[in-house]
């Protein structure tokens, strides 16, 4: 057999030289198509679920939180796995489907079922929402946020790792989102006391309805003075303990 090859190819040398012309100009425009990664993504497709639920301990956030959510998601068609970590304040859970299933496609399935997800979660506790339209290696890194100063408090870096490191991050090429995780957000707690709900005939639905009213911006049209106009504003957001 090899021999009749090796005839084949001497009596035939033209044709062996064009075929093999053709081989070469075929693998050079091959390997010039071909997608170049130093870090190839191998990981199958996924769809990432994260629930905040500031100050629950670990083991409630697996009773509360990520165990229902898993239970919802094991029925998926395509689905091949559920993954889930659960953390300090921090619930996450990963949806891994067959590399057959559109991402797409997936995140549309995951969503849908997580608005039944949501009804068997407890009032109070965090609502999940899906993470970025990443893959497995789409988590670049982990940073903290930490100050000399001892009079900024954990409030203080977490405000400012919200409203100004996060949104600075996300302008960077290639991300899709940042996360923060720990820290106190910034709120204002009000202490009712139920004795003086009884003294003034109030009920606590009542005084949070207020709260409510009275934190937000209302418009009030504009005035024309000669060639200028002013606006009127409301401005009725809560500021601080004062107001």
């Amino acid at each position: 057999m090899l021999n009749a090859i090796v005839d084949a190819s001497l009596r035939y040398k033209v044709l062996v030289i064009v075929a093999f012309t053709v081989l070469v100009g075929l693998g050079v425009q091959a390997f010039r198509e071909v997608p170049v990664d130093a870090f190839p993504d191998v990981t199958p497709i996924q769809v990432n679920i994260y629930t905040e639920s500031p100050g629950l301990a670990a083991e409630d956030v697996e009773k509360l939180l990520t165990t229902p959510i898993e239970g919802a998601m094991a029925g998926l068609p395509g689905v091949e796995e559920v993954r889930s970590v659960s953390l300090f304040g921090l619930s996450y859970v990963g949806v891994y489907f067959k590399d057959n299933v559109d991402i797409y496609f997936a995140r549309r399935l995951v969503g849908e079922k997580l608005q039944e997800a949501k009804e068997r979660l407890p009032q109070g506790y965090g609502e999940p929402v899906l993470g970025p339209n990443s893959s497995g290696l789409g988590q670049v890194f982990w940073y903290t946020i930490e100050s000399a100063d001892s009079k900024l408090t954990a409030m203080d870096l977490r405000t400012l790792h919200d409203w100004t490191v996060r949104l600075i991050l996300r302008t960077a090429p290639g991300v899709d989102d940042v996360i923060s995780w720990g820290g106190h957000e910034k709120q204002f707690q009000v202490q009712i006391d139920p004795r003086k709900l009884i003294k003034y005939g109030l009920s606590f639905k009542q005084v949070m309805e207020r709260l409510a009213a009275n934190n937000k911006q209302v418009g009030g049209q504009y005035i024309n003075l000669g060639a200028e106009q002013y606006l009127v504003r409301g401005l009725g957001l809560v500021t601080g303990t004062a107001d």
